[in-house]
């Protein structure tokens, strides 16, 4: 089973069918009519990099489950942590209160952010913390007496979350159809799929350069009066691992200085070790206003997010006594979150897990290289621990799978294929086709090597399908 908008809903079981379940759990992003007359897959323990099924299947998980088990599956710790902590403090909210694990995980995060960005505020997942970095950059503005800047820009074919505000900012058009009109004020500029490129596609750095320049010129065009935030991925998720070199990052950041326009460093991914630093902007050379995380923060083992600010940021909010960021949420800054998170980060330091990322993410991009010599593979694109593989009708002419084929590989036939081969992953065609990898941070190059094996016998089968 699989989690993308796309690909749940085509496991195969050979067990009897049955409706069990299906009645009452209704899955996210699921094709719930196609599980009327057979079983849902039922995961029902990890242990380290694996994850195992009710009917006993031992599955590469490379994915982290939704690249969020950083530290892998089974970390007894971790429950220790949560145990404890419930047993001591099980809630209470940072509502003009704080608890201790609340108050030494903003300190611990804030260590590890670059330039001042030291105020934390937390939720309790990515589009909650998404939600809240647009809604800050409004008031701020409001604050300091430029109340039409309101409009973010944000890259083809991002993804930012699914609320009526996250959903604005993303970028994939068919993922909001079923729920518009949503919050106004949602623009989008050019990503930056090299791969794809038609202006300056033989050069990498101009082809950035031109990308960054797009985001000028959509704050131009809606008024840069009326520009408040900037939103993009370190390496953009939809589409498949976009990435970008660091004078990108430096022009966009030189455009968001110019304009007034808080520069958002959307790492709900990218946080947390997956590209082998804690805060993804940091590997990639570049300090914006705010950054938004969540997933790797407790590796899973509990819900958290966090909106981390400036003191830019916050500054009018700290003027007077009578200003408030009027918005928060129940469970934000929970204390058993706060608790496993802190024992998350702990691990990450003890066994060195970005450092680990760093030494092995060569031969991890070496490894699923290999899968260039199948004519189904176009481009094999990303970083550190979370990439992507380009499908095609022929790797010689990039030629792009159609609706009907779409359907048929990415939708039908891979998620199952793959899975029943002991590989779980992520098939997606939000953007180009393209199936995406993104295992625990504990894996090394004898699951590089798996992965790669089950690809490629699956991936062969799939060109059949052409």
């Amino acid at each position: 089973m699989t989690t993308s908008p796309v690909e749940t809903g085509s496991w195969t079981d050979t067990s009897t069918p049955t409706t069990a379940g299906v009645d009452n759990l209704w899955m996210h992003f699921t094709r719930m009519g196609s599980f009327r007359h057979k079983d849902v897959p039922v995961i029902t323990r990890g242990e380290g990099n694996y994850i195992y099924d009710s009917r006993g299947r031992k599955i590469l998980d490379g994915l982290s489950a939704l690249f969020v088990v950083q530290a892998g599956h089974g970390r007894q710790e971790l429950a220790d942590a949560a145990a404890a902590q419930a047993a001591t403090l099980a809630y209470f909210p940072v509502w003009g209160y704080a608890t201790p694990p609340a108050i030494e995980l903003a300190e611990r995060l804030a260590s590890y952010t670059p330039g001042d960005l030291d105020r934390v505020f937390f939720t309790t997942g990515g589009g909650e913390a998404v939600e809240s970095a647009w809604k800050v950059a409004k008031q701020h503005f409001k604050l300091i007496g430029k109340p039409l800047k309101h409009k973010v820009i944000s890259r083809a074919t991002s993804y930012h979350g699914t609320t009526h505000g996250a959903l604005a900012i993303t970028g994939v058009p068919a993922m909001k159809q079923a729920f518009e009109p949503l919050a106004p004020g949602g623009f989008r500029a050019a990503n930056t799929n090299f791969y794809r490129a038609e202006a300056h596609a033989d050069d990498r750095e101009l082809h950035a350069l031109w990308a960054a320049d797009r985001i000028e010129e959509a704050i131009l065009f809606e008024g840069p009066e009326t520009v408040a935030a900037v939103f993009l991925e370190p390496v953009q998720n939809s589409g498949g691992c976009l990435t970008a070199p660091a004078s990108y990052f430096r022009r966009v950041r030189e455009i968001c200085d110019k304009y007034d326009v808080f520069l958002v460093s959307d790492e709900v991914i990218g946080a947390f070790g997956r590209h082998g630093t804690m805060f993804a902007c940091s590997k990639f050379g570049y300090t914006p206003d705010i950054i938004t995380c969540a997933k790797g923060m407790s590796s899973g083992y509990s819900p958290i997010g966090a909106m981390i600010a400036s003191e830019r940021v916050i500054e009018p909010f700290l003027a007077d006594t009578t200003t408030a960021f009027a918005h928060g949420y129940t469970f934000g800054g929970h204390p058993v979150s706060a608790a496993v998170s802190l024992a998350n980060l702990d691990i990450f330091e003890r066994e060195k897990l970005n450092q680990h990322v760093l030494d092995n993410e060569a031969g991890f991009e070496k490894t699923l290289g290999k899968l260039r010599d199948l004519p189904i593979v176009g481009d094999v694109r990303g970083d550190g621990y979370f990439w992507a593989i380009e499908l095609v009708t022929d790797a010689s002419t990039k030629g792009r799978l159609d609706a009907t084929q779409r359907e048929r590989i990415i939708k039908q036939f891979l998620p199952a294929a793959l899975f029943d081969a002991g590989l779980y992953c992520r098939p997606d065609d939000r953007g180009d086709a393209v199936v995406q990898l993104a295992p625990p941070l504990t894996c090394g190059q004898s699951e590089f090597d798996e992965m790669e094996q089950i690809l490629r016998a699956v991936l062969s089968e799939a060109q059949s399908l052409l």
